[in-house]
């Protein structure tokens, strides 16, 4: 096209046409590098310059609901994770271990049962650690194949074998200059602990497939539910890996140990699901908190806040009801060589004994007896009826 231009324009006039156009492209794409959604190109008609500024009025717009949305899932996010919450003196000590434990390089080892927290407990200590400006990476050990747990942590080159088909970073390097947490850290086989040893001590991963160690700067969190006696079983456990991972311990109790946060927590979450869900806030009677207080509570945390959740989904009127909370009892061993504990009183028998103790105090009052308990007349004569009363 610009042969053919040459004939009537002259070289000079077509050059200049040239250099024009080519410099209004450059000029688009640093733009459109410096993230506007288009251009347009003059001489330009109405039609496509009105059609192009809808569209990045539309695309705008979006950009706006998407990053609103994700703050608020964030927000939910940051308060579903913030069950640090308790005043007994078992939290009071966690909390004194975590400050004094985070701003350090130390590795932690946290022990506790299932739902008690404890990956709330690492990214606690990361996030007040000196490494917070990272993220923290987690490696779930209870999930992870042992053919694929040096991958996974070391990571491997292309080819180093089956389904290999390009290089991948192992989550130690992912943490360099970070935290990692190995979460149910109890559970690494036996014949696998040396390889995580070797690398702690070497400050190095070497790659599955690769003869280059790659150096790590990485600070250890691990956690686990087995029992400090199972940890100290060296058919169990490594104890020279041990000794790297517990330089500080950090032991979560379970929520029956510390009863009094039961209060704390319930609110906590009950007014996190009400917002989530959109539901009403609804009063807590007292007898309602006195039962769940006296819940063993056999998944902790995690337990309490799942039946909190089905209670602000499931509960209708102004006020909960022992009913609207599902209370999974704990299992109980059993064989012909297994000592049977006493039993002890489960949640029917405890809420006759309230009942009862309300009936007498108001003299079987009906009225009075349901106004103490925090209950309609008639939500007290069908529980009177089911407990034979």
């Amino acid at each position: 096209r610009a042969i053919s231009m040459v004939g009537a324009l002259g070289r000079d006039e077509v050059e200049s046409m040239l250099k024009e156009q080519n410099g209004a492209v450059s000029i688009a794409v640093e733009a459109l590098k410096a993230g506007a959604s288009d251009f347009v190109a003059k001489p330009w008609s109405n039609e496509r310059l009105a059609a192009t500024v809808r569209s990045a009025a539309a695309l705008r717009r979006s950009r706006i609901d998407a990053r609103t949305e994700r703050g608020r899932a964030s927000e939910l996010a940051q308060a579903t994770e913030t069950p640090l919450l308790g005043r007994s003196n078992a939290m009071q000590r966690v909390r004194t271990l975590i400050d004094r434990a985070a701003p350090t390089d130390a590795n932690v080892l946290i022990l506790g049962e299932n739902g008690t927290g404890k990956e709330i407990v690492a990214r606690e200590i990361h996030r007040l650690s000196r490494r917070s400006e990272h993220p923290m990476v987690s490696v779930d050990l209870g999930a992870t194949t042992e053919t694929l747990f040096e991958s996974e942590l070391f990571g491997h080159v292309k080819g180093s074998f089956t389904g290999a088909e390009g290089d991948r970073m192992g989550r130690l390097k992912a943490a360099d200059r970070s935290t990692l947490f190995l979460d149910e850290i109890g559970n690494l086989p036996l014949h696998l602990q040396p390889k995580l040893l070797t690398a702690l001590e070497q400050r190095e991963v070497l790659p599955v497939g690769s003869n280059k160690p790659v150096p790590i700067d990485v600070r250890i969190v691990a956690a686990t539910n087995a029992s400090a006696d199972v940890l100290a079983d060296e058919k169990r456990f490594r104890q020279d890996l041990l000794f790297r991972l517990n330089t500080i311990e950090i032991e979560l109790p379970p929520l029956r140990d510390r009863r009094e946060d039961v209060p704390v927590l319930l609110e906590h979450y009950l007014g996190l699901y009400a917002r989530k869900y959109d539901k009403p806030e609804r009063d807590l009677p007292a007898h309602v908190v006195d039962l769940l207080v006296r819940h063993d509570w056999p998944g902790n945390v995690r337990a309490l806040r799942h039946a909190a959740e089905r209670a602000v989904i499931m509960a209708d009127g102004d006020r909960y009801r022992l009913e609207d909370f599902p209370l999974p009892q704990p299992s109980r061993p059993s064989g012909p060589a297994m000592a049977v504990p006493p039993p002890t009183p489960n949640l029917d028998q405890l809420e006759k004994q309230m009942i009862e103790r309300a009936l007498r105090m108001h003299h079987f009052n009906v009225s009075l007896a349901a106004a103490e308990l925090g209950l309609s007349r008639g939500a007290l004569y069908r529980r009177m009826e089911k407990h034979g009363l």
